[in-house]
C-alpha cells in the first residue's frame, strides 16, 4: 500500500507563509484552552454549588426529622384529652415526652388559645395565661396552624420564661370543635445543636437562618455573624413547617477567579510557544521532508506488522464485500471458527454461514453500510458452521474505504462468545423460574429504596390483589404512597419511616385503593437491608387481609348486636314483668272482692271490672306478642318499595280522621322514590307517624302535615314534621320510645305505637330522631340505611 503522495503546491505554500501557519495555529490553541479553561470554570463552580448545596440539604433534612418527631410528641400530648376536654396525667405524659426526646425543652396544651398547662412548670411558670389568640405577638402563628391543619412552628421568638425559642403548635378539634393547641417548646439553640451545622467548614462557609416577621413583614436573621450576606453567593432552603429560610454562603466566592486566570496565563505562554515551534517547524521543509520519508517507511513497516496480526491474530478477522457480502480472505482463526479452510471460506457469503433467523438483521446492517447510513457497527448474531452445528459470535463491523468515497469492502472482527451465551440464557431461565416462583406466592413481593420508598421490583400478584400491572407500579416514583388510603397514609408512613430509621424489621396493615376505586386491607412485613450501617433497601410481602378484615367486622358487629338484644331483652323483662304483675295484681284483688261479696249486685260489678281488666290483660299481650314478633324476626323479609304508594295507601286508610279535624297533608316525596324495606314494617311506620300527627293535632290552629324525603349521608331520610302540640322533650324525651310511655293527656294515648315503630326501625338498621316544642309542633326523621 502507499499512503504518500507528492504534493507540491501545498508544500511550496507551507514554505513561503510559516508565519502565517504559526499565527493561525496560536489562534487556534487560545480558542482550544479558552474553551476547555471556560468549562472547567463552570464545572467547578457547579461542584462548588452542588457541595453546598449538599451540606443545606443535610442540615434543612435534620431539622425537618426532628420537626416530624415533635409532631408526633404533640399528637401524644393532644392524647391526654378526655371526652369532657379535660387532660389526664398531662404531666406524667409531658415528663415522659421529655425524656424520650431531649430535644423538646417544654410542653403546652393551649385550651380556648390560652396556656394553661406546661411542663415542667417551674421553668415555664411565666407563660401561663397568655391568650396567644388575642395576643399580637403570637396571634398570626397562631392562626396559621389553624388554617394549615398541621403542626407549625412560631418563632424564634422571646419566651416569657425566658430565651429565645420555637413553639410547635397543632391545632386540636374535639367534636369537630376547635379546642386548642398541643405545643411543644424547642430552645433556639438545642434546634441548631446539629451535627451538620457543627461540621461546616468555618473557613469556607457560614451558615444563617431568618424567617419574616409576620407584624412587621420585613426577613429577619437569627445567628450572629460578621459576614454579610450576598444571596448570590448563597444557597437556600425553605423549611415550610416553620416558613424559614436556610442558608449556606459560600465566604470566598472569587477564589475560583485567579486559579482560573493564573491558568489562563499558563494556556497563553503555551499557545504562544506551539505558534512558535510551528513557525519554526515550517521554515524546515527538508526536515519535513526527511520525516515525511521516514513516516513511510514506518507505514510500510506497519502494513507488514498488520499482515502478521491479521494471521496470527486470536480473534477471527475476515475482508467482506460491501457489495455482494462475497468473503474474501479470512485468518486462520476465523477460518477453525466456523471449520473451513481458507480456500473454501472464499466461497462462501453472509447468507451462507449467517444463521436464518439472524440473516435479515445481518443484510439491513450491511445495507445501511452501502447507503452510507453507518459507517461501522457491533452486534451479537448465531452463524452455522461447516459441520451444522450453531455458534454464536460477537462481531464488529469497519469500513474500508475513506469518508465519501464509494463502498469497496469492509473488515469484520468476530469472537467466539458461544459459552458465555449458553451461561447468560441459563442465568435468565433461572431469573424466569425465580419470578414465577415468587408469583406463585399468595401475596406481593416487592423492594424498594428506603430513603425515597421509589419500588424497583414488585410482582405480579399486584394484578391479582390491586389491579394494577407491575410497570404501571414501577413506572410511577411515588405510586405506594399516592395509593395508600388517605385516612391511613400519615399513620403507616410515619410507623414506616421510624421503624426503618431504628433499621428494625416490622409489619403493619392498613389499606390501599386498588385500580377499580375499591378498598383493600393488607398487611406489610418489611425486612430492612442495612449495607454499611445505613437502611439502604426494604423487601417486603404485601399480604390481603380483606376477609379478614371484614370477618373481624362481621364479629364485632355480631357482638354489637347480642348487646343490643340483651339491652331489649332485659327492658322487655322489665315492661313483662310490671305490667303483668299489674293486670294479675288486680285480677286478684278483684276475685278476693268477689269472695267476700254480701249481693249480687255487688258480684255482678265486680264481674263487670274483671272483664274489662281481662281485656286489659289480653291487649298488653297482644301489645308484648307484636314487639317479641319483631324483635325475634331475624330473617326480615325486604323488597323494593314505591315510597309514595305507601304513603298514599295510609293516607286512604286514615281519611275518615284527616276529613274530621280537617287536616292539610302536603307531601314532597317523588314518585320514583324506591326503598328496598320490609312492607309490613313500612306501612306500620307511616301509619304510627301520620295518625300521632292527627292525634295530637292543636285545637287552636288547622292542622297540617308536612311529608318529605331526601338523602344526608349516604342515608334515606323520611321526614315527617306537624304543627301539633308538640312534646316537651327536657321532660319527656328520655320516655318518648319507651313502651307504655305517654306524654300528654290525650284519652286515645296509650304509650304503644311510638315504641313499636322504634323496634321496627331499629330491626331494620335503621334509627329515628324527633325535635319537638311545646305548641309549635314536632319533626320525626327516619333513617333508612
Amino acid at each position: 500500500m502507499n499512503f504518500i503522495k507528492s504534493n507540491t503546491n501545498s508544500g511550496n505554500w507551507f514554505k513561503l507563509k510559516p508565519k502565517l501557519i504559526g499565527t493561525l495555529v496560536f489562534l487556534f490553541f487560545c480558542t482550544i484552552f479558552s474553551l476547555i479553561i471556560y468549562q472547567q470554570y463552570h464545572i467547578e463552580k457547579k461542584v462548588k454549588h452542588d457541595e453546598m448545596h449538599t451540606i443545606l440539604e443535610a442540615i434543612h433534612k435534620s431539622i425537618d426529622q426532628s420537626l416530624k418527631k415533635n409532631y408526633v410528641d404533640a399528637l401524644t400530648l393532644a392524647l391526654t384529652i378526655n371526652d369532657k376536654g379535660i387532660p389526664e396525667n398531662f404531666e406524667a405524659v409531658g415528663k415522659k415526652i421529655l425524656e424520650a426526646d431531649s430535644n423538646i425543652d417544654a410542653v403546652q396544651l393551649v385550651p380556648d388559645g390560652i396556656i394553661r398547662y406546661t411542663y415542667p412548670l417551674k421553668e415555664n411558670q411565666a407563660a401561663l395565661g397568655i391568650d396567644i389568640l388575642n395576643n399580637k405577638k403570637y396571634r398570626a402563628e397562631a392562626l396559621k396552624a389553624i388554617q394549615t391543619k398541621r403542626m407549625y412552628f412560631a418563632g424564634p421568638f422571646e419566651l416569657k420564661q425566658g430565651g429565645l425559642g420555637i413553639l410547635g403548635r397543632i391545632a386540636i378539634y374535639k367534636e369537630n370543635r376547635f379546642w386548642g393547641f398541643s405545643a411543644v417548646i424547642i430552645r433556639f439553640n438545642t434546634l441548631l445543636n446539629k451535627p451538620e451545622i457543627k461540621k461546616i467548614d468555618p473557613s469556607k462557609y457560614f451558615f444563617q437562618i431568618s424567617k419574616v416577621n409576620p407584624l412587621t413583614h420585613k426577613e429577619t436573621f437569627f445567628l450572629e455573624t460578621s459576614e454579610k450576606l450576598n444571596p448570590e453567593n448563597a444557597v437556600v432552603s425553605i423549611v415550610p413547617d416553620g416558613d424559614w429560610t436556610l442558608y449556606l454562603v459560600n465566604k470566598k466566592p472569587n477564589e475560583l477567579l485567579f486559579t482560573f486566570t493564573v491558568r489562563s496565563l499558563l494556556a497563553l505562554i503555551l499557545a504562544l510557544l506551539i505558534g512558535f515551534l510551528t513557525t519554526s517547524f515550517f521554515r524546515k521543509p527538508a526536515e519535513l521532508e526527511k520525516l515525511l520519508k521516514e513516516q513511510a517507511a514506518k507505514l510500510l513497516k506497519n502494513e507488514i506488522k498488520f499482515k502478521s496480526v491479521f494471521d496470527q491474530a486470536a480473534v477471527g478477522i475476515t475482508y467482506v464485500d460491501t457489495v455482494t457480502g462475497q468473503l474474501l480472505e479470512a485468518n486462520k482463526k476465523y477460518c477453525d471458527l466456523l471449520g473451513y479452510t481458507e480456500q473454501e471460506i472464499k466461497q462462501k457469503n453472509i447468507q451462507a454461514i449467517v444463521h436464518p433467523d439472524d440473516l435479515e438483521e445481518s443484510l439491513a446492517n450491511f445495507e445501511k453500510l452501502r447507503q452510507g447510513i453507518i459507517r461501522e457497527y457491533a452486534t451479537e448474531r448465531r452463524h452455522i458452521t461447516k459441520s451444522g452445528a450453531t455458534i454464536w459470535i460477537k462481531l464488529t463491523v469497519s469500513p474500508l474505504w475513506e469518508v465519501n468515497s464509494f463502498p469497496t469492502n469492509h473488515i469484520a472482527i468476530a469472537e467466539d462468545v458461544t459459552q458465555r451465551k449458553l451461561a447468560e440464557e441459563a442465568i435468565y431461565n433461572s431469573q424466569k423460574r425465580i419470578e414465577s416462583l415468587i408469583n406463585t406466592i399468595d401475596g406481593i413481593v416487592w423492594e424498594c429504596d428506603a430513603k425515597t420508598l421509589e419500588f424497583n421490583f414488585i410482582s405480579k400478584k399486584v394484578e391479582d390483589i390491586l389491579g394494577f400491572t407491575s410497570q404501571e407500579w414501577i413506572n410511577t416514583p411515588n405510586f405506594w404512597i399516592d395509593h395508600i388510603y388517605p385516612a391511613d397514609k400519615e399513620s403507616a408512613l410515619s410507623f414506616c419511616y421510624e421503624q426503618t430509621s431504628k433499621k428494625l424489621n416490622h409489619d403493619f396493615e392498613y389499606r390501599m385503593i386498588a385500580k377499580d376505586g375499591s378498598i383493600v386491607w393488607v398487611r406489610d412485613i418489611v425486612n430492612v437491608i442495612v449495607e454499611n450501617g445505613e437502611a439502604q433497601r426494604l423487601r417486603g410481602i404485601m399480604i390481603d387481609v380483606t376477609k379478614t378484615k371484614e370477618i373481624e367486622k362481621d364479629l364485632n358487629n355480631s357482638f354489637h348486636l347480642v348487646t343490643e338484644q340483651n339491652k331489649r331483652l332485659l327492658n322487655f323483662s322489665y315492661i313483662v314483668s310490671h305490667n303483668l304483675r299489674s293486670h294479675t295484681s288486680n285480677i286478684s284483688s278483684i276475685v278476693d272482692l268477689i269472695e267476700h261479696s254480701e249481693s249480687e249486685e255487688e258480684k255482678e260489678e265486680m264481674i263487670q271490672l274483671l272483664k274489662s281488666v281481662s281485656d286489659s290483660l289480653n291487649e298488653t299481650m297482644l301489645n308484648l306478642n307484636e314487639v317479641v314478633n319483631i324483635q325475634t324476626n331475624v330473617g326480615i323479609v325486604t323488597e323494593d318499595l314505591n315510597l309514595k304508594q305507601y304513603i298514599d295507601n295510609t293516607i286512604n286508610i286514615l281519611a275518615d280522621q284527616i276529613e274530621l279535624k280537617g287536616v292539610n297533608i302536603i307531601s314532597s316525596i317523588d314518585e320514583a322514590i324506591q326503598i328496598n324495606y320490609n312492607p309490613a314494617y313500612l306501612q306500620s311506620i307511616l301509619y304510627n307517624l301520620i295518625s300521632n300527627a292527627i292525634r295530637y293535632s292543636h285545637p287552636e290552629r288547622h292542622p297540617e302535615i308536612y311529608i318529605d324525603c331526601y338523602t344526608e349521608n349516604e342515608k334515606t331520610v323520611l321526614k315527617v314534621s306537624d304543627n301539633g302540640i308538640g312534646i316537651d322533650l327536657d321532660k319527656n324525651g328520655h320516655k318518648i320510645f319507651g313502651m307504655y310511655k305517654t306524654f300528654s293527656n290525650h284519652k286515645e294515648a296509650k304509650g304503644i305505637g311510638l315504641f313499636i315503630t322504634k323496634n321496627q326501625i331499629d330491626a331494620m338498621g335503621g334509627s329515628i330522631t324527633v325535635e319537638s316544642k311545646p305548641d309549635l309542633g314536632t319533626t320525626f326523621k327516619v333513617y333508612i340505611s
